[in-house]
């Protein structure tokens, strides 16, 4: 396990450092300036500004610099947003995103756990049509659409929830429900062939034939070996939902890290930009190395030091 965790380390660092280079060099190459849009741009406050903020200096200096601040956790100062820091934006944002993603992450495998259970349990059914219909629509609208969708029915049409902002836990409600349509759908098509293929084993049919009812065997037989697809998806997933919180944060209007970053973009906000990409960046490799973790955990048979199944 240790030695497993530190090559993961290896390989992670090593991936961040990629990451962290084609940030940099797809910031420098992309046109523009970002004190394009400032009202007062004669050439000598350009300058000043350049030199203030280090982008004078040649590109291996600066490349450099970003480099020992970057391992130092330090993404310096906003272009854009006045005397803040970038690190200080994300300390500001991302507890908001971080809650609303957990929500979501909540809603998305609860849910689509249920549906897939219910939809192998009574395959080829009314209720597996159902679920899966649920689970269709999931993948194919938008998550933005659904926001919008979400919005104009049970908040203007209904006056069930409240229709943007983020000021107590109903508000939370809409944005969630529409970050965790998708990966929900995801979550109920991977659960049900997941168990309709563990209900065909044979220890199933001995479980029956034991006499065990349909809840014993689908709680301590079924479920377990069929959830680990889904522990594999959550990595994925965890990173996917509070990275695409970024436009449904926009749409609610929640003061959370992805509307910096959303503007940040529109006004070339450069080391918001990177901050935010390499800082999401450590949450999808840290995310991907916990789900492997918990992955041998729940299965045994999953050696981690790279032996295989059943040794």
């Amino acid at each position: 396990m240790a030695k497993y965790i530190a090559r993961r380390l290896l390989y992670m660092l090593i991936s961040l450092y990629l990451i962290v280079t084609a940030t940099f060099f797809l910031m420098r190459m992309a046109p523009g300036n970002p004190f394009a849009s400032e009202r007062a741009t004669s050439a000598e406050i350009m300058a000043s500004l350049n030199a203030h903020y280090g982008l004078d200096q040649p590109w291996y200096v600066q490349y450099g610099e970003y480099l020992v601040k970057v391992a130092q956790f330090d993404f310096g100062p906003s272009f854009k947003y006045k005397s803040r820091e970038v690190n200080d934006l994300i300390s500001d944002g991302f507890p908001i995103s971080l809650a609303l993603g957990l929500e979501a992450i909540l809603i998305a495998v609860s849910f689509g756990v249920l549906l897939g259970v219910i939809a192998a349990l009574r395959h080829n059914k009314w209720q597996d049509y159902t679920a899966m219909v649920i689970a269709v629509l999931g993948i194919s609208v938008p998550s933005f659409i659904m926001a919008t969708f979400l919005q104009y029915f049970l908040a203007i049409k209904l006056g069930l929830f409240p229709v943007a902002r983020l000021e107590s836990f109903m508000h939370s409600v809409l944005p969630a429900l529409a970050l965790a349509s998708t990966p929900m759908a995801f979550v109920a098509r991977l659960t049900r062939s997941s168990m309709l293929e563990v209900l065909s084993n044979d220890y199933i049919r001995t479980a029956k034939s034991k006499g065990l009812s349909q809840g014993v065997i689908t709680v301590k037989h079924t479920i377990r070996n069929a959830l680990l697809p889904v522990v594999s998806y959550m990595g994925p997933l965890s990173a996917g939902i509070i990275t695409g919180s970024f436009v449904i944060e926009k749409i609610f209007g929640i003061p959370g890290l992805g509307s910096h970053f959303v503007l940040s973009i529109a006004n070339r906000d450069y080391t918001v930009i990177m901050g935010v990409t390499v800082f999401y960046s450590i949450i999808l490799l840290a995310s991907i190395l916990l789900v492997d973790i918990a992955y041998g955990l729940i299965d045994p048979r999953i050696k981690l030091a790279g032996g295989k199944k059943g040794e």
